[in-house]
């Protein structure tokens, strides 16, 4: 078991390599939001959408004129904190991440929808904890990575269910922490994304949930994209050619998505089956689609995320979660479809 969580701890950093990451854990060359011209430094997750497309066929150089430092991250919470200490430029987050980022003002602001979450994160439980509902949790030793999108999903099942965290043994664990948990039998179940979720699942694991069942409720939960906002400021083609990167490797999948997949498989380091099968867990936004009240909206009028981001903040704050959220107008504040609309016009 121990050679086998060493290969998938590998695998995570073999993505980060064959992703084109010029950095991994550790950011060299920091822009330190903005001061440099030479460098942008992004922070990714292993996340399967098309942005893939635009890093396989390396790209992203191209579009934003200048040096692009990659960096891989395991989770939300450690792209926040590397925010806070202004060594990223820009990064893909999840929406209860963002949330936090924003009601803690880290200085960056939403540009951009990557995906909404669906079946690509899910509750999983071991065929021997006898787990079969959300309401089977109760006394169980529950993981998944405190402050991500799982995190707040889990918290909100439990809400539907009239249950407490209190009611079960809930663990906090990146997921590499949660598959060797998993592996030695330490836990009775997680709320985790791939590629730990499709390797647990494997491993004798029963889907009891996934996140798009709680869309079904009104819980939205997304992957965004952040930039610093000095640095936005400094570097405004930067940022707009970012989305412009975005806008291609969605237009790859929506025009030619057997190749598209193909290329993400080869991206990820996974087969082409399981890129397809796991794209089927996110609904992928068009550019122009995220300028409407359900998305970002314009610089007119707010779209729905402000308000997603704000109830998302709130509801950590009655959980106990975090200590305080903010303001509806600090996360509208935190949101700008500028980048959106010039990438569009110049395109």
């Amino acid at each position: 078991m121990r050679n086998k969580t060493k290969r998938l701890t590998a695998f995570l950093l073999t993505a980060a390599v064959a992703l084109g990451a010029t950095g991994c854990g550790t950011v060299s060359g920091s822009s330190k939001g903005g001061a440099s011209a030479s460098i942008v430094n992004i922070g990714v997750q292993t996340l399967i959408t098309p942005e893939l497309v635009t890093r396989y066929e390396k790209l992203y150089e191209k579009y934003l004129g200048m040096k692009v430092n990659l960096v891989q991250f395991n989770s939300g919470a450690d792209i926040n904190k590397a925010f806070s200490s202004k060594s990223l430029d820009i990064a893909s987050i999840g929406s209860s991440p963002v949330s936090i980022g924003l009601a803690n003002n880290l200085g960056y602001e939403v540009i951009w929808y990557h995906d909404v979450i669906g079946s690509a994160e899910s509750l999983v439980a071991t065929k021997a904890s006898g787990i079969h509902k959300i309401e089977d949790l109760k006394g169980k030793k529950v993981a998944t990575p405190f402050a991500s999108t799982a995190h707040y999903n889990l918290l909100n099942a439990l809400k539907f269910a009239h249950m407490k965290t209190s009611d079960l043994q809930l663990l906090d664990m990146q997921p590499n922490d949660i598959y060797a948990a998993w592996q030695r039998g330490d836990i009775d179940a997680a709320y985790v994304w791939n590629p730990v979720l499709g390797e647990i699942t494997k491993e004798s694991g029963t889907v009891i949930m996934g996140s798009g069942d709680l869309v079904k409720k009104g819980v939205v939960t997304a992957d965004l994209a952040v930039i610093n906002k000095d640095f936005a400021a400094k570097h405004p083609a930067v940022a707009t050619g970012y989305i412009k990167a975005q806008l291609y490797g969605l237009s790859q999948y929506q025009s030619n998505q057997s190749k598209a997949i193909k290329e993400i498989a080869s991206a990820a380091g996974i087969s082409e089956t399981e890129a397809k099968n796991q794209a089927k867990g996110f609904t992928y936004p068009a550019g122009k689609e995220q300028l409407g009240a359900g998305y970002l909206g314009t610089a007119k009028e707010k779209g729905a995320l402000a308000k997603t981001l704000k109830d998302t903040a709130d509801f950590l704050v009655q959980q106990g979660s975090i200590d305080k959220s903010a303001p509806l107008s600090t996360f509208q504040n935190g949101i700008t479809s500028e980048f959106i609309e010039k990438a569009l016009r110049e395109k």
